[in-house]
């Protein structure tokens, strides 16, 4: 289903670049593409989580170690290493879509379990941690 989404994304903005590609093509315009931010699954790879990062619906917790963070986050991701989430539960919104990103995805699939058994059923993880966000060329604030 992931893949069929991505794949889906792909097509329409392959769409978007060829239609601007005729002598009177008219612009495109610059709307976001919708996604259904209740229907997101589990587990989701970088390039469903950089089409949505901006959403201001979204909320990206970063759960690796400080000096990590300091090596490279997603912009705007806000940082609550894993040791801490229990002391610090009270930060993680309720009202808003969480991901949570770790270096390989093994910390946040740990933290988006234990928040789902608190009772967030918002709460996701990125696959492939900041190594794939990285590897598929995605923005790194520092």
């Amino acid at each position: 289903m992931v893949k069929l989404r991505t794949l889906t994304l792909a097509i329409f903005v392959a769409a978007l670049l060829l239609a601007g590609c005729g002598a009177d093509a008219t612009p495109v315009s610059q709307e976001t593409v919708q996604v259904d931010l209740e229907a997101l699954p589990v587990n989701m790879q970088p390039a469903d989580v950089a089409a949505i990062a901006d959403n201001p619906e979204v909320v990206i917790i970063d759960v690796r170690e400080p000096f990590e963070y300091d090596e490279g986050h997603i912009p705007g991701a806000q940082l609550i290493p894993l040791g801490t989430i229990p002391d610090r539960i009270n930060e993680i919104p309720t009202d808003k879509t969480v991901i949570a990103v770790c270096r390989s995805g093994n910390r946040s699939g740990q933290a988006t379990e234990y928040l789902r058994q608190q009772g967030f059923d918002n709460v996701h993880n990125m696959n492939g941690g900041m190594n794939d966000w990285q590897a598929a060329g995605y923005e790194v604030e520092k």
